[in-house]
C-alpha cells in the first residue's frame, strides 16, 4: 500500500511539472483564441442534442394521447438515441480520428438540425394522425445518429486545441452541455406543455437554437487542428484506429473503467427517461418530476466544474473518480427507495441532487482518464468506446426496468396519482409500480462501485510521456548553453 501511494505521488508530481512546463511559448507550444469558438459550437451541439433526446420524457403522460401511442412508444423516442449510438459509435470514432474534428461537427450539426425540423413537421395538421408518430420518430433517429459524433468530440477537442492545464476543464465544459440540455428540457417541457396543443410550441423553441448551431458549425469551424500544437502529446501522432483497438483490448484497467462509466451513464439515462413514470404514480406532479431532473443536472454541473478545476490543478483523477462514484451510488440508491413513498418531496429532491452532484462530477474526468490510461490510442477511440458502453448498458437497463415495472395496486390507485389524464381513456397513460426496477438499480450501483474500488488502478501514460518530453527538452537546452558558459 505504501509503495502504491508513493507511485501515485510520483505520477501526480510528474503531471504537475508537465502542466507547468508545457504551456509557455518558450517550449514552442501555443494555444489559439479560436479554440473557444469551437468549444462553444461543441457546447451548443451537445446542449441542443440533449434537449431533443429527452423532450418527451418529462411530459410522457401528455405525449401518449397527443400521438395516440403507448408509454412504451414514448420510451422508444429516448431508446433510439442509445440504440443508434452503438453501431454509429464506431463510425464516429473512426471519422473523428481519420477525417478530423471539423467534418464530424458539420455532419452532426446537419443531422441534428434536420432531425429537429422533422419533429416539428410531425405536428402539422396536414400530416395524418396515423403517421405523426412515425415522422417524429424519424426526426429522433436522425438526431440520435448525430449524438455519437457530438459526444465523442469533447475529448478530441481538448487534446488538440487546449493546453495541459486546461484539458479537463475544456472537456467538462463541452461534455456537461448534454446534461444541461436535458435539464433545460426538463424545465421547459412541463412549464410550456400544459395541454396537448402546447407540444408544437415546445418543439419550435428547441428547433430555433438547433438551427442557429447548424449555421455556426457550417460556416465557423474552419479547421480540425490548430496551426501549431498546444502540447507535446498533441504533437505526437495517435495510433491508427484499428491498431488502437488492439491495444485497448489488452488494457484490463481500461475495461474496468469502461464498464463502470457505462453503468453510470446508463443509470443517468434511465433516470432522465423515467423520472415522470417513477414519480407520478406516487402522487408527484409532472412539474415536480421535471424539477428533480433539473436539480440532478444543475447540481451535477456545479460538481463537474469543481471537479474539473480541481483535477486540472492536482491531476488526482483516480481518487476523485472513486470517491465521487461511491457517493453518487449511495444517493442514487436513496433516491429510488424514497421515491416509493408519497409526500417525500424534500428528501427525494435532496437525494437526486446529491446523486447528480457527485455523479456528473466524474463524467468528464472519466473521459480524460480513459485517454490517460490508453495513450497513445486516439482520443475519440478510447472515449468513444466509453460512451458506447454506456449506450449498450442503457438499452439493457431501460428495457429491464420497463419489463420489471408492475401494475399499481388498487390501494395506491385509490390514493390518487400525479399523472395527467385525457378525455380519450383508451389512450391514457397507465401508472405503474417501479419498486422492482428501483431494486435493480440499487444492485447495479453497488456492484459497479465494488468493481471500481477493487479492480481499477490508473497509469497516467499521457502525462508521463509529456513529463519525459519536457525533461528531455530541458536537458537539451542545458547541453546547448553549457559551452557558452565555458567561453
Amino acid at each position: 500500500m505504501a509503495a502504491s501511494m508513493v507511485d501515485d505521488d510520483k505520477q501526480i508530481s510528474h503531471a504537475k511539472s508537465t502542466s507547468s512546463s508545457l504551456n509557455g511559448d518558450g517550449d514552442g507550444f501555443k494555444v489559439y483564441k479560436r479554440r473557444w469558438y469551437i468549444l462553444l459550437v461543441v457546447f451548443l451541439l451537445n446542449l441542443t442534442n440533449g434537449m431533443i433526446w429527452i423532450t418527451f420524457s418529462p411530459i410522457a403522460d401528455t405525449t401518449v394521447p397527443y400521438y395516440n401511442i403507448t408509454p412504451f412508444q414514448v420510451n422508444i423516442l429516448v431508446l433510439v438515441f442509445a440504440i443508434a449510438s452503438i453501431p454509429l459509435g464506431f463510425v464516429a470514432s473512426w471519422l473523428l480520428d481519420t477525417l478530423g474534428l471539423r467534418l464530424s461537427l458539420i455532419l452532426a450539426a446537419w443531422l441534428n438540425g434536420i432531425g429537429s425540423l422533422l419533429r416539428n413537421v410531425s405536428t402539422f395538421e396536414s400530416v395524418p394522425l396515423g403517421y405523426r408518430f412515425t415522422v417524429c420518430l424519424t426526426g429522433q433517429i436522425l438526431a440520435a445518429c448525430a449524438q455519437p459524433f457530438i459526444m465523442f468530440a469533447p475529448t478530441k477537442l481538448a487534446a488538440l486545441w487546449f493546453a495541459g492545464d486546461q484539458r479537463a476543464t475544456a472537456n467538462m465544459m463541452a461534455s456537461m452541455a448534454n446534461p444541461l440540455g436535458i435539464m433545460v428540457a426538463n424545465l421547459l417541457a412541463p412549464n410550456i406543455v400544459q395541454q396537448q396543443q402546447d407540444i408544437p410550441t415546445l418543439l419550435w423553441i428547441i428547433t430555433a437554437p438547433t438551427l442557429a448551431t447548424l449555421l455556426m458549425a457550417t460556416f465557423g469551424v474552419c479547421s480540425s487542428i490548430p496551426p501549431t500544437p498546444p502540447t507535446s502529446s498533441a504533437e505526437e501522432k495517435s495510433e491508427p484506429f484499428f491498431q488502437g483497438l488492439k491495444q485497448i483490448l489488452r488494457n484490463r484497467h481500461y475495461w474496468v473503467l469502461n464498464f463502470v462509466f457505462g453503468a453510470g451513464l446508463a443509470l443517468f439515462t434511465a433516470f432522465s427517461s423515467f423520472f415522470d413514470q417513477m414519480l407520478c404514480p406516487r402522487g408527484y406532479s409532472d412539474m415536480y418530476a421535471g424539477m428533480c431532473g433539473a436539480l440532478m443536472i444543475g447540481t451535477g454541473s456545479l460538481g463537474a466544474v469543481a471537479a474539473g478545476i480541481y483535477v486540472d490543478r492536482t491531476k488526482r483523477f483516480e481518487e476523485v473518480v472513486k470517491i465521487c462514484w461511491c457517493l453518487s451510488c449511495l444517493f442514487g440508491i436513496g433516491f429510488v427507495q424514497f421515491a416509493r413513498f408519497r409526500d417525500q418531496h424534500v428528501v427525494v429532491a435532496v437525494m437526486v441532487s446529491l446523486f447528480g452532484g457527485f455523479g456528473f462530477a466524474i463524467y468528464p474526468i472519466c473521459m480524460e482518464l480513459a485517454v490517460e490510461v490508453t495513450y497513445p490510442v486516439a482520443e475519440a477511440t478510447s472515449a468513444g468506446l466509453m460512451i458506447i458502453s454506456g449506450q449498450i448498458q442503457g438499452v439493457i437497463y431501460m428495457l429491464a426496468m420497463q419489463f420489471m415495472a408492475t401494475d399499481l395496486s388498487e390501494y395506491e390507485l385509490s390514493l390518487g396519482t400525479g399523472c395527467s389524464t385525457s378525455i380519450q381513456k383508451a389512450n391514457d397513460f397507465t401508472p405503474q409500480d417501479w419498486t422492482d426496477p428501483g431494486l435493480f438499480v440499487s444492485v447495479v450501483a453497488t456492484v459497479s462501485a465494488f468493481i471500481l474500488i477493487t479492480f481499477f488502478k490508473a497509469v497516467y501514460r499521457r502525462m508521463n510521456k509529456e513529463q519525459q518530453i519536457a525533461a528531455a527538452r530541458i536537458m537539451n537546452q542545458r547541453i546547448e548553453i553549457r559551452p557558452e558558459v565555458h567561453m
